[in-house]
C-alpha cells in the first residue's frame, strides 16, 4: 500500500466505521475537508513515512490538497488532538474489549542532540512542557528530550500512554496505571521494582504488578523476557517503521499530535490487518500462570 490514495481511502473507511461524526470541531463554515478526512490524511501521511507537510502537499492527490491550504490542515490537526485520542481509545476498546494481562515500558524520545541542548528552543514555550536531560538505562546513554510511557496489551495494543520529562523516573508512571486500570495484573521490568508501589496498587485498585526479582532477593524467581517482547515490538517499529526520532516539531503541541498520530496509525492498521492472535495470547496467560 504505497500508493497515497489506496492508503488513505483504506484507513478513512476505518475510521468512518468507528467514528459516525465527521466534524469535531463545530466551525461556523462547514468545511470543505471534513475533520475525520484531515485525521486521514495526517494518518496516511505517517504510514508512509512523510515527515514533513511540504512534502506532504507534493504528493497529495488534487482532490484533496484543493480543499484546504496547509496553514489550515497544520492549525485543524493540533486542535483535533482530543478527538483524535478518543477515537484511538475506541479503537483499542473494540481490539481488545477486556484483558487480563497488561505490558507497561518506557522509551526516551530525542529532541536535539545534547550539543544543542543549552540553545534550543524547541517545545520550550512553557516551562512545564519543556524537555529536558535524562538517561536511559537500556542504551547507557544521557539524551535531551521527552519519555514515552505506554502500556499495550498481550496482543500488542496500545491502550495508554503518556509524554513526561526525559529526567521523570518510571514509576512515577504507575499512579495514572491505577486511575485508568483496575482487577489486572501488570507487567513490567526492573525500572518499576517497588514494593511501596506494589502493595498500594494492589491495595487501590485490585492490579498486581509483576516485575523480574533481583538475584539477591528471596525467594527468587526469574520472569521470562517473552512478555516484554510485545511492548518492545511496538517500540521498534515506531522507531523503525514510523520514524519517531525523525522531529520536525517545534511546539509540544505538534511534537504530542504527531505522537498520538503513529500510536493511532497502529492502531488502525491493527483493525484493517484484522490482526487475531488470541491462540498465542491464551498461550502467553498459560504460560504466565504457569
Amino acid at each position: 500500500m504505497n500508493n497515497f490514495s489506496q492508503s488513505y481511502e483504506q484507513i478513512l473507511k476505518t475510521l468512518r466505521e468507528i467514528e459516525p461524526n465527521i466534524n469535531f470541531l463545530n466551525q461556523i463554515r462547514i468545511p470543505k475537508l471534513s475533520d475525520i478526512e484531515l485525521i486521514s490524511v495526517a494518518l496516511t501521511s505517517e504510514y508512509l513515512s512523510i515527515g514533513s507537510e511540504y512534502q506532504l502537499f507534493r504528493k497529495l492527490p488534487a482532490c484533496l490538497s484543493n480543499r484546504i491550504e496547509r496553514s489550515v490542515y497544520n492549525r485543524r490537526r493540533r486542535k483535533l488532538f482530543p478527538y483524535i485520542e478518543k477515537i484511538r481509545a475506541k479503537i483499542a476498546n473494540l481490539i481488545v474489549p477486556f484483558e487480563e494481562y497488561f505490558i507497561v515500558d518506557s522509551m526516551p524520545l530525542e529532541v536535539c542532540k545534547l550539543s544543542r541542548s543549552s540553545r534550543a528552543k524547541i517545545c520550550r514555550e512553557n516551562y512545564e512542557t519543556s524537555p529536558n536531560r535524562g538517561y536511559c538505562a537500556s542504551q547507557k546513554t544521557h539524551y535531551y528530550g521527552y519519555k514515552l510511557h505506554a502500556v499495550c496489551s498481550l496482543q500488542g495494543v496500545f491502550i495508554s500512554f503518556d509524554i513526561t520529562k526525559a529526567s521523570v523516573h518510571d514509576i512515577h508512571f504507575l499512579k495514572n496505571i491505577k486511575e485508568s486500570f483496575n482487577g489486572c495484573t501488570v507487567i513490567a521490568d526492573k525500572g518499576y521494582l517497588s514494593a511501596e508501589y506494589q502493595l498500594d496498587l494492589f491495595n487501590e485498585s485490585q492490579i498486581k504488578l509483576e516485575t523480574p526479582m533481583k538475584k539477591n532477593q528471596h525467594a527468587y524467581k526469574p520472569q521470562s523476557y517473552v512478555f516484554r517482547k510485545r511492548i518492545e515490538t511496538l517500540f521498534s517499529q515506531l522507531c523503525d517503521q514510523f520514524s519517531i526520532r525523525r522531529n520536525y516539531a517545534k511546539s509540544f503541541d505538534g511534537f504530542k499530535s504527531r505522537l498520538l498520530r503513529l500510536c493511532l496509525n497502529i492502531c488502525s492498521l491493527f483493525r484493517i490487518l484484522r490482526y487475531e492472535d488470541r491462540r498465542n495470547s491464551r498461550t502467553l496467560v498459560e504460560a504466565f500462570r504457569c
